[in-house]
């Protein structure tokens, strides 16, 4: 099951570009012989709480509020298109937190961007659709807390090997065509920067690099990132409500760091199609949803 589903990833993997980039204008083949793939995407805005600690700055926990932006891109693979879908996903957060004596805030800014595959399943019903794979992910970013003037910021930054899917089920609201999709991303292993309790910065500027990136594995690098959402279909453009949680803990070098956001999400998504003008869209192609 495990080789089924990680040999076509990383096969992709190494030529993603090239096949994302390729289009119905460069295959010879008539168009209603084709599958057509459209591609469904979402974009979100996102409110909430936040809560950091992180003893590099300091040991006490520091809570406030969490913005964001998400954006989603899901799109049938040319390979077996009706068995195999792709997710490209960014997210760019920001959460200003204050102590609890309220005198002195820390700020957290962090983008995240993965890319992945994942196999899907109707096991029930043709409404229900299950899906589980592969992806890799970056993420980057910094908290930063005024009060230490000697060294104010710590920095992030990650590179992931994770397991995602996704459960996706149409139904229908009254008269309302909904769909429901849920959207775990777990990393399982990959290497992370940290740099020494108490190291500064300066000193990794004047060349002190040992010990700075470090294997992950759940023991010293545990996140979970979970999506569930709602697209009401009231036309060619759905409205997407839905709930985004984040849960990070890491701790090596005697440096501990959680982050934790949960957020109500509001944004549109829709499926577009890229139509050669000059051969038209024939009755007899083939349909095929990245989501169901």
């Amino acid at each position: 099951m495990i080789t089924r589903i990680f040999i076509p990833l990383l096969t992709v993997l190494l030529s993603v570009l090239p096949a994302g980039a390729a289009d119905s204008d460069n295959d010879s083949r008539p168009l209603a012989d084709q599958p057509i793939r459209p591609v469904f995407a979402a974009y979100s805005v996102e409110y909430g709480s936040g809560r950091l600690t992180d003893t590099y700055l300091t040991p006490i926990k520091y809570t406030g509020w969490h913005v964001g932006l998400d954006y989603q891109r899901y799109q049938a693979m040319r390979f077996a298109p009706e068995e195999w879908t792709m997710r490209l996903h960014f997210n760019l957060g920001l959460d200003k937190t204050d102590n609890p004596a309220g005198n002195a805030t820390m700020w957290d800014l962090m983008l995240t961007a993965d890319w992945g595959m994942m196999r899907k399943f109707r096991p029930f019903t043709p409404d229900l659709t299950l899906a589980i794979g592969g992806s890799t992910g970056i993420e980057a970013g910094c908290l930063y807390n005024a009060r230490n003037s000697n060294n104010p910021a710590s920095a992030k930054a990650a590179w992931t090997v994770n397991l995602t899917g996704f459960a996706s089920w149409r139904t229908k609201l009254w008269r309302l065509p909904v769909t429901l999709t849920y959207q775990p991303t777990l990393p399982v292993t990959g290497v992370f920067f940290a740099p020494d309790y108490g190291e500064l910065y300066y000193e990794i500027y004047l060349g002190d690099h040992k010990g700075l990136a470090h294997a992950a594995w759940w023991g010293n690098y545990f996140k979970l990132d979970n999506q569930l959402s709602a697209d009401l279909h009231f036309g060619d453009t759905n409205l997407r409500v839905g709930y985004h949680g984040s849960i990070f803990s890491s701790k090596v070098n005697d440096v501990v760091t959680h982050i934790f956001n949960h957020s109500f999400t509001l944004g549109v998504s829709g499926e577009w199609i890229s139509v050669n003008p000059r051969k038209g869209l024939s009755d007899k192609a083939r349909m095929i949803n990245a989501l169901y």
